[in-house]
């Protein structure tokens, strides 16, 4: 089975359902990292192989209300609730002016379903971000904020984005996904947008020229199966708008969340295999991320053995994943680079649509 795969991966075929199944259901977790491995290096290309990316940036929350209800999630607040907070659109400059005093070239704006910041409070903080700011990119709102916006306002979704696009909107992240099972989802996330509209609205950003990327959560009650199909759409979404950068696999983080104990928690082994077998699966998509701030910096040191080529980047005032665990904030970019040249890998810094800033020498 792995002689088999290998030659597809080197003769760039792609990679079925069963064979991925088979990936999962080996032990062997050594040999499937190497199918990984080689699979970025084919992708990538020689030149490119060894490159590991990573890039300057700042997330900013600028909302913890959210009238939607998700059991993984221990971020979100009532509008009423102790602790929760709307940012005003000072507030929230004064969060990304932090940034970009640290050298961040970009901002990740993600919030929860608050109908007082929709899409009126958001085309005013994404113009005053670019007046202020004019050359800092701007990568913001999942696909489910986006409905949330559309829904609201009465808009279509291509026009909700043609105005975030106007207001000052360069890219989006990939966030909302989760596991495209309904079953799952119906049990974890009712009140999120079924995967046909996730993908329908990433189809549309790609259709306006936004660049976006794709995550997976795992360890909310999916089943392999369902991970694999979760890739499988994707990648044939990818086939018709071609607009998705990145894959990021994910695994939740249970503290303080309804679902903590209720379902089998992610190990190592799984994380590690969702980067290698992504990378094999996903043969249209550039790039596979290692996101340090889910998985812990030294699993995500691992992962670029695996098949990832970018760890994401300095991440600073993250709130979301912290919530429910998450402990490191924010990387200098000294550590990040020395995470990469001691995997043996060489550091590249990127802006957000993966432009090449500087290549560190060897």
């Amino acid at each position: 089975m792995f002689s088999q795969i290998k030659q597809k991966i080197l003769n760039k075929e792609r990679i079925t359902f069963e064979e991925g199944l088979s990936l999962y259901n080996s032990n062997d977790l050594i040999t499937v990292g190497f199918l990984g491995r080689l699979a970025r290096e084919i992708k990538s290309g020689p030149e490119k192989s060894n490159w590991i990316y990573w890039n300057k940036n700042l997330h900013l929350n600028p909302t913890n209300v959210c009238i939607g209800h998700c059991n993984f999630c221990a971020f979100a607040k009532l509008p009423n609730e102790k602790g929760a907070y709307t940012y005003t659109i000072d507030e929230s400059l004064e969060h990304v002016r932090k940034g970009v005093n640290g050298g961040a070239t970009e901002v990740h704006i993600v919030g929860g379903l608050n109908p007082k910041a929709a899409l009126p409070y958001y085309k005013d903080l994404l113009k005053a971000i670019k007046k202020t700011f004019p050359s800092l990119h701007v990568k913001a709102f999942t696909a489910v904020e986006i409905e949330f916006f559309a829904k609201l306002s009465k808009l279509s979704f291509e026009e909700t984005l043609k105005q975030l696009v106007d207001a000052g909107l360069d890219s989006m992240p990939g966030g909302g996904a989760e596991v495209f099972s309904k079953s799952v989802r119906d049990d974890t996330c009712p009140d999120k947008i079924p995967a046909e509209k996730w993908l329908e609205i990433h189809a549309t950003a790609h259709k306006l020229g936004l660049k976006s990327n794709a995550t997976m959560l795992c360890g909310i009650g999916e089943k392999i199966e369902d991970r694999l199909d979760h890739m499988i759409q994707l990648r044939k979404q990818q086939d018709k708008s071609k607009g998705f950068q990145t894959f990021i696999p994910l695994h939740c983080h249970y503290e303080d969340t309804e679902i903590a104990g209720k379902v089998e928690p992610i190990t190592a082994f799984d994380s590690l295999k969702n980067i290698a077998i992504s990378r094999i699966m996903l043969d249209n998509f550039d790039h596979i991320k290692a996101y340090w701030i889910q998985l812990g910096v030294g699993l995500a040191q691992v992962g670029l053995n695996f098949g990832a080529d970018d760890l994401d980047g300095t991440v600073q005032e993250e709130s979301i994943t912290h919530a429910a665990g998450a402990k490191k904030r924010g990387l200098e970019k000294g550590f990040i680079q020395k995470l990469i040249q001691d995997a043996g890998y060489v550091p590249v810094e990127r802006d957000t649509v993966y432009n090449v800033l500087t290549v560190a020498k060897h």
